[in-house]
């Protein structure tokens, strides 16, 4: 049986891209993250991830900034083993689970009402998981978490829903809370701003968009002086998931060359404060 949805806000509804991605990929001979569990938590909440029309790319693209963020993730908890972990705008995602984390960090997954009631029925529970279910652009919901431990804060997707001027702020919220750390977010460039307005299996979501982008990945050092960016992971220059045809790693090849082209594609942008 599936699980009964609270009625979602548009807003909300925007985990459904995220979460056929993952699923078709993970369905793929070629998977690049291989997580079955977002296409068992489709199955849950009677979701079919066909019903989006996510072309291959797409999927690949969803795939792989999330195993970008992933990395992020596991290397900072590698050196800061009892670190808190911020997961903003958290969907469906099950990067918790793909990620493991030991019991000494504290991970928040952090979203709109809606999403966490969803979470709560079709993800595992975990003791050191904690669920925040608040708009990310409230400025009190940081304070009841703990100020004094190393921080990593990573969001997939979440940026293009908020104005330049509430993501800003955000930011230094999240610096000004912790004593030190690292944020890590997927960069939309303003072309991948106006292919996400386009775009027939995103066209819907053009209407939330309210960030207009930005092409030069140390503009956030502008925004929260504070950051430092200190990584540009572009897809285009990591290896070729195993078994991708020789075409897609030609192309991942020759797009690579070029970091103004590579921007265009998926890219991950990696700050320090």
């Amino acid at each position: 049986m599936a699980t009964v949805l609270p009625a979602l806000t548009p807003v909300e509804e925007t985990l459904y891209v995220t979460l056929a991605g993952r699923a078709l990929d993970s369905r793929s001979r070629f998977s690049v993250l291989g997580d079955t569990l977002s296409d068992e938590v489709a199955m849950k909440i009677g979701y079919n991830p066909d019903d989006i029309v996510v072309p291959r790319a797409k999927a690949v693209d969803v795939a792989m900034r999330s195993k970008m963020l992933d990395d992020v993730v596991r290397g900072f908890i590698s050196r800061h083993p009892d670190a808190v972990v911020l997961d903003l705008g958290v969907g469906l995602d099950t990067r918790v689970v793909r990620v493991a984390p030991p019991e000494t960090v504290d991970w928040y997954d952090v979203d709109l009402p809606g999403v966490v009631k969803v979470r709560e029925q079709v993800l595992p529970h975990r003791a050191n998981v904690h669920a925040v279910a608040t708009d990310v652009t409230d400025p009190r919901w940081l304070d009841a978490l703990p100020g004094d431990r190393a921080a990593v804060v990573v969001c997939d997707g979440l940026l293009p829903f908020l104005t330049e001027a509430e993501f800003t702020a955000l930011l230094n919220r999240l610096t000004g809370h912790f004593p030190h750390g690292e944020v890590a977010f997927n960069n939309y460039p303003r072309y991948a701003v106006r292919i996400l307005k386009r775009m027939r299996s995103t066209r819907a979501l053009g209407a939330l968009v309210r960030h207009g982008g930005f092409d030069d990945p140390h503009e956030p050092e502008r925004w929260d002086p504070d950051l430092e960016l200190v990584e540009e992971m572009l897809a285009a220059r990591l290896p070729a998931p195993p078994g991708m045809p020789a075409v897609y790693r030609l192309a991942n090849r020759l797009i690579g060359l070029s970091p103004k082209l590579a921007r265009k594609f998926t890219a991950i942008d990696r700050y320090r404060f």
